[in-house]
């Protein structure tokens, strides 16, 4: 009976749990358990991470059953490896928003953590009119440069200059939530990628297919119904911002440049940007690489197997970025072996996340694929793919972890160096061996990924234990 009353207790506590990370209220982190802090603000980051991965695997699922499948996911698949640029700015302003936010309102200065957050605007912005520009005008050149047929490119250069010209909304769906999560509420950033995926799911089939007076645009129209589900999302993060009700109070006033705040911002996040440059730019050279052993079959099957790893790889970093708030806060707050300890916390809980994943990928790795493609060439390449890749999925995590935990305290030139000698020296090089040399094609890319991962997380293992992070000032 004692037993029985005692299971009701913790699953009445959980949900208790859970109805308070949802809420997005405003908690201070700084004191209390946690691994109840580390979970109040895992469940909202996971579950946005989970949303922001669904906007490719929709994109997928109905193109995937378009007439020319196989050139329309790798449309898909080419141009988000692409995007993975834009994503890198984003992460990496956003990271530094993370850390700065973070640290002043762990100093209990909520105005100076919100006039901070909108310097890191102001700098994503005027740096994303360039990208945007530039994708627009050499869409087709992008898709040929990364691999794809002419025919293929010719076909899918519409959606790219759909996604590639719409990228600053992208940017600004990162960049908020980013100031959200160091400022503590991350359900607020978590609701607006769920509104902009309703947006995304309900328009996708019908920009793509068409319906009543909506002509069908077919892959074009993934690209439409994207861009306006992710706008969705960034004008709620706005109302939320200006509403006066959270902790961050944001004036009209805070978005004049301040060019010292902007030249510190700068600093923290130009190797922040740089970590994540040199990640997705070695993703865009495996895809090329895929695609020149593989043809067209070969890259839609690896791109299908990526968008499913990264649906379940976001969640887990998204849980690792409650290491992030949590580092900067308690550094903030001078207590610096909370900190530590919220980064082991942390990476034991994204450990066992991603070890079930393991072995559900590895299970289930058929179903998946057959889900997104008819497609039988490009099926069995995403399965390999799946079934390889997830070999990694527990290192992937811990590392993932202690990332966030050196860019939350502000030190990203740590993880830049980790990135540089684990995707530059290790994982293209030994990517292009077993694929070119050894003639294993698109296998011997797939066998690089996890050997890089593990030797990245070992890395940071031991850098983390030095602990040169806990001296870092923002």
């Amino acid at each position: 009976m004692t037993q029985k009353g005692n299971s009701s207790s913790a699953l009445s506590r959980f949900f208790a749990l859970l109805k308070q990370s949802l809420k997005g209220e405003n908690l201070d982190f700084t004191q209390g358990s946690i691994r109840r802090a580390v979970l109040l603000l895992a469940i909202p980051m996971m579950l946005e991470m989970a949303m922001e991965s669904v906007f490719a695997l929709v994109d997928l699922y109905f193109v995937g059953h378009l007439e020319n499948s196989s050139f329309a996911v790798q449309t898909v698949g080419l141009t988000e490896s692409v995007l993975a640029v834009v994503y890198s700015i984003a992460i990496g302003m956003s990271m530094a928003a993370t850390a700065v936010v973070a640290r002043r309102i762990g100093e209990k200065d909520p105005v100076a953590a919100a006039k901070a957050g909108m310097q890191a605007i102001i700098i994503a912005v005027a740096v994303n009119v360039v990208i945007a520009v530039f994708g627009f005008i050499y869409a087709t050149d992008i898709l040929v440069i990364m691999g794809s047929s002419q025919e293929s490119a010719e076909f899918g250069t519409n959606f790219v200059r759909i996604m590639m010209g719409g990228s600053f909304v992208i940017m600004l769906l990162f960049l908020f939530n980013g100031i959200f999560r160091g400022a503590g509420n991350a359900a607020i950033a978590m609701k607006s990628l769920w509104i902009a995926n309703i947006c995304n799911i309900v328009l996708c089939p019908l920009f793509i297919n068409g319906w009543g007076p909506v002509p069908a645009f077919g892959l074009t129209g993934a690209a439409i119904a994207t861009t306006i589900g992710r706008s969705v999302g960034v004008l709620y993060q706005l109302y939320n911002l200006f509403n006066g009700k959270g902790m961050l109070k944001v004036v009209v006033s805070y978005f004049k440049p301040n060019f010292d705040q902007i030249k510190e911002l700068v600093k923290i996040a130009a190797p922040g940007v740089l970590q994540f440059i040199i990640a997705s730019c070695s993703w865009i050279f495996l895809a090329r690489v895929v695609a020149q052993t593989g043809g067209d079959e070969g890259s839609a099957g690896y791109q299908s197997a990526l968008r499913i790893m990264m649906f379940f790889m976001l969640p887990a970093w998204g849980l690792s970025g409650a290491a992030a708030t949590l580092v900067g806060q308690n550094l903030g707050a001078k207590d610096v072996g909370r900190a530590e300890c919220s980064v082991f916390v942390t990476a034991k809980f994204n450990a066992i996340y991603m070890a079930a994943i393991m072995v559900i990928t590895l299970l289930a790795a058929e179903p998946m694929i057959t889900f997104f493609t008819v497609d039988k060439e490009v099926h069995d390449i995403g399965v390999e793919a799946i079934r390889i890749l997830s070999a990694g999925y527990v290192f992937y995590g811990i590392g993932m972890v202690l990332i966030n935990a050196f860019n939350g305290a502000g030190d990203t030139k740590t993880p830049t160096w980790v990135n540089l000698f684990g995707f530059w020296v290790l994982q293209i090089p030994l990517a292009y061996l077993l694929a070119k040399h050894f003639k294993m094609g698109p296998t011997g890319v797939f066998l690089a990924i996890p050997i890089a991962e593990t030797a990245m997380t070992i890395i940071s293992v031991i850098l983390f234990k030095k602990g040169r992070w806990k001296q870092v000032q923002v």
